[in-house]
């Protein structure tokens, strides 16, 4: 593409609508389903592409759905990097880890010890924060390695699986423990990945430290087991999702069985970082002021990888995390281009963060805005903070002070999560209304607004056996260039099957930048 023959008076506006995939079936799909006079209506009058989001498309195994974090970090790195859940399929399923010094010295510990090894994370195979399976291979090892005693912390998922799975992952780990020959294994305690533990972008620390008097004191409500605390639980709530489940202690005698203390070891089994740094501080911390930890046990934390790059949190890791080397971002600011970023709390790490290849660090001239998320369920307010973000991002573009700007609207997947079609709809609605907002105010400027996704969530609200789905799905995204200046008759989409680490390449073409050479190739071409 010759770049010198694309010249945008104003800025190139990149919005993402996350969880946000292409579906032609209705049944069940939000965005077919909403109201979307401004949304609908693009795909009749602009050029746009279906591109990929998920699979070895993202980084990840073949076949596995897309997610926030990979589908932002394929935009803002212009290649495929292999992600964290293939890297550590690779070295837990593979066996390399058990071979490391990390993994060798936190075993080690505990045995000399006679202390007890406990496993937190989130409790599934969905595979986009963790896999149950990788927890079975680690239990099997730890037994051939001579640890008497486990605790597992199961952070009951529900969200990137059906959102009543339990107690199929509980009994499926029970019976793992019995066929190892019933040694002293025990899951201690756990509750709902939403309600304990798993806050992200320190949107409720509340969640956080009701997880650590869960996990570490043995505070709580007591049951005999795990599948006792689901199925009563259940009992009280028929319709209560996994991911709501209420925080549980299991106990014998009316004593915690899994208390964490001096001298033993916790691994955490995510693989994904937002959902496990807020712990992870909480366990290495000398200077935490969050809350109240009562007692911090002297313990090795052990990460699955590195849940902040920047600052090498946790210390121990058991896999490699991936490097990202050539992001879009450092990329424009090392051309002068001014940036901006928005989102509210529950995702502006991926706008920013994750975007930014896994880094804090902000690049020169970019300035991101973070519009805190309230902390309530998002079902009965599913419009969220659409609005707000809006107000602001058009007032960032009207200031004339940036050359590119990115937004992300949660509305799709945060909402999406919850499986309930109506909700749904209306967070669409609220994003369109927004959409028009802002096409309006780029057109006026002389600028394009590009409107793509991160994975797909909202259009598909059911699975195959007509049950709520609340997890993400592995259809293709919408590309779409909002382009009313006269730059329209100079380029064209491409054809041929393309991906979200595509994009980098296509927004410097946008921009007149030259891609870096590491990049995957931009979408666009010179019309003939």
């Amino acid at each position: 593409m010759n770049k010198k023959n694309l010249h945008y008076n104003g800025p190139v506006v990149l919005v993402v609508l996350d969880g946000v995939g292409i579906r032609e079936t209705a049944n069940y799909n939000a965005v077919k389903k909403a109201h979307l006079e401004t949304y609908s209506q693009l795909f009749e009058k602009y050029p746009n592409l279906a591109i990929n989001a998920s699979g070895e498309w993202v980084g990840i195994p073949k076949g596995d759905m897309g997610n926030s974090e990979v589908g932002h970090n394929a935009m803002g790195a212009g290649e495929i990097v292999l992600q964290r859940s293939a890297a550590v399929e690779e070295a837990i399923m593979g066996g390399k880890a058990f071979s490391e010094s990390v993994w060798q010295d936190t075993i080690k510990r505990v045995v000399d010890n006679n202390s007890t090894l406990h496993f937190m994370g989130v409790f599934s195979d969905g595979n986009v924060h963790s896999n149950i399976a990788h927890l079975e291979k680690m239990l099997a090892q730890a037994q051939k390695d001579g640890v008497r005693r486990v605790r597992i912390h199961a952070l009951i998922d529900g969200r990137d699986v059906p959102p009543q799975s339990e107690p199929k992952y509980i009994q499926r780990i029970e019976k793992f423990v019995k066929d190892l020959g019933g040694p002293d294994y025990k899951i201690a305690s756990g509750g709902g990945r939403m309600v304990i533990t798993c806050d992200r972008y320190e949107n409720d620390w509340g969640m956080v430290e009701q997880g650590w008097r869960t996990h570490v004191l043995g505070e709580g409500r007591q049951f005999a087991n795990a599948t006792e605390a689901v199925e009563t639980y259940r009992k009280e709530q028929p319709d209560l999702q996994d991911q709501y489940m209420p925080a549980f202690v299991v106990a014998e005698n009316g004593q915690p069985i899994g208390t964490i203390n001096d001298g033993d070891a916790v691994i955490y089994l995510d693989f994904r970082a937002d959902r496990a740094i807020e712990i992870a501080q909480a366990f290495t911390y000398d200077d935490f002021s969050h809350f109240d930890r009562v007692r911090r046990p002297n313990v090795r934390f052990v990460g699955m990888t590195e849940y902040n790059e920047d600052l090498h949190v946790p210390q121990f890791t058991l896999v490699p995390t991936p490097e990202f080397k050539h992001t879009l971002t450092k990329h424009l600011a090392n051309h002068n281009i001014r940036q901006y970023a928005i989102s509210e709390t529950v995702k502006f790490g991926h706008i920013t963060y994750y975007f930014n290849g896994n880094s804090h660090e902000i690049p020169a001239g970019e300035v991101e805005e973070e519009v805190p998320s309230y902390k309530e369920p998002f079902n009965p307010r599913p419009w969220m903070n659409s609005a707000e973000i809006t107000d602001k991002l058009i007032e960032a573009i009207e200031s004339g002070n940036y050359d590119f700007l990115r937004i992300n609207y949660p509305g799709g997947d945060m909402v999406g999560h919850f499986g309930e079609l109506e909700p749904t709809i209306i967070a669409m609605e609220a994003i369109d209304v927004c959409l028009k907002r802002i096409i309006e105010s780029v057109n006026k400027l002389g600028g394009i607004t590009i409107i793509t996704a991160d994975h797909g969530n909202a259009e598909e609200l059911i699975d195959e056996e007509g049950n709520p789905k609340t997890s993400h799905t592995t259809n293709k995204i919408p590309f779409i260039f909002v382009d009313e200046t006269e730059n329209r008759a100079k380029y064209t989409p491409k054809s041929g099957e393309f991906g979200l680490a595509n994009v980098a390449a296509t927004i410097a073409d946008l921009l007149g930048v030259e891609p870096d050479e590491a990049w995957l190739p931009s979408m666009i071409e010179e019309k003939k």
